[in-house]
């Protein structure tokens, strides 16, 4: 039996704009109310692409930027027109500087059960660098608030190699942030994208990232600090307390389970065609107003196209690869035999899975197969 696919809709608004973003978002609030609308066009239009959605994720931006008005009326638009299952999965992402226990609670009476913090760092410093609208006090209290309100199931994400961090200040972030025994803890590397201020500074010489060694030394030790708290490394830049607090709605993304995005930008996967939509609030709204299509392009995947993606994304999670999806000269290769005696993977159950030390070097795992 497949999986139920997943939701997604893309808050491309934010009260700030941080410099090393590279997601598509604006700061203009003044297009919120026609976004709104062409978000419920939209979803009147897929209805029938996909149904019975057992998550529902909000992203962007900023979705707790929103007004409660427009949380609530998006939140109704989605309800009262698609169909989901009985257990769902409903995921907010918030940023610390739009809480406080009042709206915390509110948030958790809108039947959300899962939230993800944008934290990003607990030092000041950092927060300051990458233009955070919150520092760190901010962040615990509305860890806190959230706590208080009823969420159950709580998610920080950290960004590692920020510009000067050294790994043992990488370190003292996640210890920070087990001081508030998060149900989840996701610690992202930084990407530097081509256009954002915080790239330009760097090839400025203005700011030095931290160089490799130091990088692998902060992903092993956070890893392995982790590891004897008792959390779960599911995927690379991933954790979880206990199974059942990883993301359900990730991890569609990592085994390829059919998605729909509903937003400006957003993407959708059905299985084997993939589109996304325009990356403009303006062009997305006065499409779907005409009653054309927001997308933007669409590809159709081959059946290598798909296997090679599922070798990628599967050998960074800790439920590896399915070995069907190996060449057959690999199945029983050198090669496979190498990586099971350097402890870097286990064949278990008709499935290559990496172990701890094969998830630090899971690309490297996917490159050799291919």
């Amino acid at each position: 039996m497949s999986s139920p696919p997943g939701l997604y809709v893309h808050v491309p608004f934010c009260r700030t704009k941080c410099p090393y973003c590279g997601f598509f978002s604006t700061t203009d609030q003044g297009g919120i109310a026609s976004w709104l609308e062409a978000v419920a066009l939209e979803t009147r239009a897929q209805a029938e692409v996909l149904t019975g959605f057992d998550t529902l994720y909000l992203g962007g931006g900023s979705p707790s930027s929103l007004s409660s008005g427009t949380l609530l009326a998006l939140l109704s638009v989605l309800r009262d027109t698609l169909i989901f299952a009985d257990q769902v999965e409903a995921t907010i992402e918030v940023n610390p500087g739009d809480l406080g226990p009042e709206r915390a609670a509110w948030l958790r009476s809108l039947e959300l059960n899962r939230v993800s913090v944008g934290v990003q760092s607990f030092f000041d410093d950092e927060l300051a660098l990458i233009g955070r609208r919150h520092d760190a006090q901010l962040a615990r209290a509305a860890i806190e608030d959230l706590r208080a309100a009823g969420f159950a199931d709580l998610g920080i994400d950290l960004i590692a190699g920020l510009p000067g961090q050294s790994w043992s200040k990488r370190l003292a972030s996640v210890e920070r942030a087990l001081e508030l025994e998060p149900d989840h803890l996701s610690c992202y590397d930084l990407t530097l994208e081509a256009g954002t201020p915080l790239a330009a500074a760097v090839q400025r010489g203005e700011l030095s990232l931290p160089d490799d060694d130091t990088l692998a030394r902060g992903a092993e030790a956070v890893a392995e600090l982790l590891f004897r708290r008792g959390y779960e490394h599911y995927e690379v830049s991933n954790y979880a307390r206990r199974k059942a607090h990883r993301s359900r709605h990730n991890q569609k993304y990592w085994r390829h389970v059919p998605y729909l995005g509903l937003g400006p930008s957003a993407h959708s996967f059905d299985g084997a065609d993939r589109w996304w939509n325009a990356a403009s609030v303006a062009t997305y709204g006065d499409r779907l107003g005409r009653g054309a299509s927001p997308i933007q392009e669409r590809e159709t995947l081959s059946d290598e196209q798909l296997r090679i993606e599922r070798l990628g994304l599967g050998f960074r999670t800790l439920d590896g690869v399915a070995l069907a999806d190996l060449e057959p000269a690999d199945r029983s290769s050198t090669l496979l035999n190498q990586l099971v005696e350097q402890g870097l993977v286990t064949i278990d159950d008709g499935r290559v899975k990496p172990t701890r030390d094969g998830l630090r070097v899971a690309d490297g795992l996917a490159r050799a197969f291919l």
